[in-house]
């Protein structure tokens, strides 16, 4: 048996004559924040419902820190904590209150451990306030303060940053961060948000239509479709506007942005670009090389959603 936190094996769901989950296969090391894309429809929320033991599975097994979801169920789920969406909570009680009513579920989950988890989750200025005077990122902290309280080895986060602000994703993201690296907690996510994926996954998987695409560091999916002369450049000037202009009439794709102006070109043209600039009279500032593509770019290309 292999030492992964979560292994998948030739998972697959089939409800009646239709196949939703055809052979997943992946496996989540320790410590790792694992992102799980897809488009609507593809088999996330199935394949996650499964995993949890809210949905039987047809053929294949899980394994969660060694122990089958099929044959070991009650081992498998004390080391999985989850959050589908929103976390549910009584809203008229505290949320110390709240996180003593779970924590009664479990064996050896004590004050001192609750305490811990409020801790780690930043909520102790507001821990006795009322839940439901709480702002929807204090909630999604709350919420994942329970999954906590029994020390699952693997928590499982559904769409947890749906209807958060900036600050709250931000937030969301640095508490994982130092999850996975303080206590070697492994996360899966599944998210349709994609450049918050791009920033916080260690790995991820694409799924389209119930079957695994790929399964690699968001770097090496990043360079998958990339081609090597291409390049992308953020090139500040005093005159944007101008710059944008010229580069234009030379055939250089080119776009004014808030902090300078967008190229992409070939690497081959980049002195071209300079000449052509300042031999109009355009003074250039700097010129930084930019991510050639991002995540949601590949995986349109990969799901075909960009068709």
């Amino acid at each position: 048996m292999t030492n992964a936190v979560l292994k998948i094996d030739n998972l697959k769901k089939v409800i009646g004559k239709r196949t939703i989950v055809s052979d997943i296969s992946m496996e989540l090391k320790t410590g790792e924040i694992f992102g799980f894309l897809g488009p609507n429809g593809a088999g996330k929320s199935t394949t996650i419902k499964m995993v949890v033991g809210l949905s039987k599975i047809t053929e294949g097994d899980v394994f969660v820190n060694g122990c089958s979801v099929k044959d070991d169920f009650k081992g498998a789920m004390m080391n999985i904590g989850c959050i589908v969406e929103n976390p549910d909570m009584y809203k008229y009680m505290s949320g110390i209150d709240n996180l003593r009513v779970f924590g009664k579920m479990y064996k050896g989950v004590d004050e001192a451990r609750i305490n811990e988890v409020v801790k780690i989750v930043d909520l102790e200025r507001a821990i006795n306030d009322k839940v439901k005077t709480y702002s929807l990122g204090m909630k999604q902290r709350l919420g994942i303060g329970q999954a906590l309280l029994h020390s699952p080895k693997l928590l499982i986060l559904d769409e947890p940053t749906n209807g958060l602000d900036p600050a709250g994703i931000k937030d969301m993201r640095n508490l994982l961060k130092k999850l996975a690296k303080e206590t070697g907690l492994t996360v899966l996510i599944s998210s349709h948000i994609l450049g918050e994926m791009q920033q916080i996954c260690d790995r991820v998987c694409i799924i389209n239509k119930g079957k695994i695409i790929t399964v690699k560091t968001v770097e090496e999916i990043l360079n998958m479709t990339a081609t090597d002369d291409k390049t992308v450049l953020l090139v500040k000037t005093d005159d944007n506007e101008k710059a944008a202009s010229l580069l234009s009439k030379a055939n250089i794709s080119s776009s004014v942005m808030s902090d300078g102006v967008h190229v992409e070109t070939t690497n081959d043209r980049v002195p071209e670009i300079i000449t052509t600039l300042t031999t109009a009279g355009v003074s250039v500032y700097g010129m930084d090389k930019q991510d050639a593509q991002s995540l949601e770019d590949v995986f349109m290309k990969l799901t075909g959603e960009g068709k």
